[in-house]
């Protein structure tokens, strides 16, 4: 009788067990599946892709050994994106990593179960996803790309001294670029810059208001910004006509015809969500693990665009992005 009832115990225990961890959204599957949903293919948002991969390896989980991965790309496309969300859904992912604002949202209307990780969500909170950065409380978590917008504005103001105002250009439907643009404006204030704001629906929109905004000011910021960094070299090409220098909040688009910037490095962001989402898979909650915010972002420079444009480069940026950041030449 003793060994029945303690068979019924050790039952009881390990069904507890079970219940516990699937109602935080995960299964202990030995091999999981984690799904990934990115709003389009772009350098930047690849290599938060590249680097989540990396991240789950550095917690044991590796592609077609003991994890499969199952990868979404909407390609830009709203509807597709819904789509691609609720398939990821259905089909009962482990858990589900989102690549931008807009992939993060479409997976949280489709589930309140499973658990998201977020990766290039700005202010997670102010889009909604979270009830607070630092104490999310439901099934999603992650990482932030929010731009480091002090240094980046310190960073134009050493570039252009005398500039007399500075335009900024952003998305207004994009979570990111609004959240990020009123910061802007909030140091523009603090740092005595005059900055000039300039919104766009869609990338049809970009090639007319940046002519406007380049003519009209000394240079241009572009906050993080998914659609701009999709027609990117539309902005370069209205840039150099009027030999205006664009300063933008991600490396790649430095690379694309930028002249500077603080970066997140958009790789590590996806290493530090794939490490999220590994610790998840092996049953942490993420009601419980707060927002991981950037603080300091990587010095980048065009060099090239730089002469280009006849600007003058503070010596101790070009050195630092030469010894700790990135340098096109």
């Amino acid at each position: 009788m003793k060994r029945m009832y303690t068979l019924i115990t050790v039952l009881f225990v390990f069904l507890g067990v079970a219940f516990f961890r699937e109602n935080n959204g995960v299964s202990q599957s030995k091999h999981p599946t984690v799904g990934i949903l990115q709003l389009m293919h772009h350098p930047s948002l690849d290599q938060i892709h590249h680097g989540f991969i990396a991240g789950l390896a550095d917690e044991g989980f590796h592609e077609g050994k003991n994890l499969t991965i199952d990868y979404q790309n909407a390609q830009g496309d709203q509807s597709t994106l819904k789509t691609m969300a609720n398939k990821l859904v259905n089909e009962h992912d482990n858990a589900i990593f989102a690549i931008t604002t807009p992939a993060a949202q479409s997976v949280a209307n489709s589930t309140t179960k499973i658990p998201i990780i977020l990766g290039a969500v700005t202010n997670p909170q102010g889009a909604g996803l979270v009830k607070n950065n630092h104490h999310p409380g439901g099934n999603i978590t992650g990482v932030s790309d929010q731009a480091p917008v002090a240094q980046q504005l310190a960073l134009v103001k050493e570039f252009l001294p005398h500039a007399k105002s500075i335009g900024i250009i952003y998305t207004s439907s994009d979570n990111s670029a609004s959240t990020e643009h009123a910061l802007f404006v909030k140091e523009a204030k603090r740092q005595h810059v005059n900055l000039k704001s300039y919104t766009i629906a869609n990338s049809n929109d970009l090639n007319q208001v940046s002519q406007t905004a380049l003519n009209n000011n000394d240079a241009l910021i572009v906050p993080t910004d998914n659609t701009i960094a999709g027609a990117m070299q539309t902005l370069v090409k209205n840039a150099n006509a009027v030999n205006k220098p664009i300063f933008p909040a991600v490396a790649q688009m430095v690379k694309q015809g930028g002249v500077a910037t603080y970066s997140i490095n958009q790789y590590d962001l996806g290493v530090r969500g794939g490490r999220m989402t590994g610790k998840i898979l092996k049953g942490e909650n993420p009601a419980k693990m707060p927002i991981d915010f950037s603080r300091h972002g990587e010095p980048v420079l065009n060099l090239k665009q730089a002469h280009k444009l006849g600007l003058t480069v503070p010596k101790h940026f070009e050195h630092e992005a030469e010894t700790k950041g990135q340098v096109f030449k």
